[in-house]
């Protein structure tokens, strides 16, 4: 049986799998893992536990864009 449930993605709904982990997610919107921040519910996500956050529903995440420059 499939459960879907709904988080919230830089303030913008996104139904997905409850079995997708954040990592899994984030590969399937293509965004490179090394040039973002992951803030969830408002807490900073290391790397090393993108593979073992799993969501709620309504749960929030804020892709944030590691910008290089001078």
């Amino acid at each position: 049986m499939q459960n879907y449930l709904t988080i919230f993605i830089n303030g913008s709904p996104f139904n997905c799998d409850s079995s997708m982990s954040l990592n899994d997610i984030l590969n399937y919107l293509d965004i490179n893992i090394n040039l973002v921040i992951i803030e969830y519910n408002h807490s900073i996500v290391e790397k090393q536990n993108f593979n073992s956050l799993y969501f709620r529903n309504n749960d929030s995440i804020e892709v944030i864009s590691i910008v290089g420059g001078g």
